[in-house]
């Protein structure tokens, strides 16, 4: 049984606390405001709890030889969840860490630390801007998991974001994004098409009932130049403990339907999630 102390204090955008999982010894649930953020098994950095970080981890899992060392960026920290994840199945790998609350990630550092020999930078900066500064064709892959609360900040929901996302990927990078939403999806729907409009490859990896519009989400949205493994990809998210449906294809253009890229000046947030929306997965 887990004996540790939780955690709690105040950071930049909120009200941070870590606690014990009493069932597993060195493991940790990060809450922002009482909003489930990050889990972290400091002594089994593969462990992911999060119904949507497994998803985003068979996708790290499939965009490349089995071990191979990558260049990631990762938009949002949390407690550096997937970072760990690729530092520990795939050694070498350089990571950036692009997180807006220093705070937190001064609390991350402090109290989780990260695996022996991994190459994690965390910076605290705006993502976008960082994107922005960014040097072409220098990531393999970018993760985008930001959250301002608890829902996606407008800025980072554009035609001009995925630009400036596309210019940091190599022109075999993928861009992986976390992303919530419930029927009728405008928000997903939009995300789909901005993404659409610059990558010609596209996934969405979600629930099949949140896909059928009976509860709200998480939906893991996958672009590139090019395709990944989806064989592969299917039957990782179909053997997990809640099973998840790979779409693409002429599916995906009909869950597509006719939504537009987001233009900067029309861009707003992912929509609030219900009470309770976010409970541990």
């Amino acid at each position: 049984m887990n004996e540790s102390v939780p955690v709690a204090r105040s950071v930049d955008h909120g009200f941070a606390k870590l606690m014990p999982d009493i069932d597993r010894e060195r493991a940790w649930l990060l809450t922002v405001d009482g909003a489930p953020q990050s889990y972290v098994d400091l002594d089994d950095p593969t462990h992911l709890e999060f119904e949507y970080a497994r998803r985003l981890g068979h996708v790290l899992d499939v965009v490349a030889e089995p071990g191979a060392a990558l260049d990631v960026l990762h938009l949002g920290g949390g407690a550096l969840t997937l970072p760990r994840y690729v530092a520990v199945t795939r050694p070498g790998s350089r990571q950036d860490v692009v997180e807006a609350d220093r705070g937190l990630l001064d609390l991350v550092a402090e109290q989780l630390p990260l695996p022996a020999g991994a190459r994690i930078v965390p910076h605290a900066a705006d993502a976008r801007e960082w994107l922005e500064r960014g040097l072409p064709d220098s990531a393999d892959v970018i993760v985008a998991d930001v959250f301002g609360g608890s829902r996606v900040p407008a800025h980072l929901t554009s035609l001009a974001y995925v630009h400036e996302a596309a210019r940091v990927l190599r022109d075999d990078g993928v861009y992986l994004a976390n992303l919530p939403d419930a029927a009728p999806f405008t928000f997903l729907r939009s995300q789909l098409a901005t993404l659409g409009s610059v990558f010609e490859e596209l996934l969405l990896i979600a629930e099949p009932g949140v896909l059928r519009g009976r509860r709200f989400g998480n939906a893991v949205l996958v672009a590139g130049h090019r395709p990944v493994d989806i064989p592969a990809l299917a039957r990782l998210t179909a053997a997990d403990a809640f099973p998840a449906r790979v779409a693409h294809g002429a599916a995906l253009r009909e869950f597509i339907g006719d939504a537009r890229a987001v233009r900067d000046e029309d861009a707003v947030p992912s929509p609030e999630p219900p009470d309770g929306a976010f409970g541990i997965g």
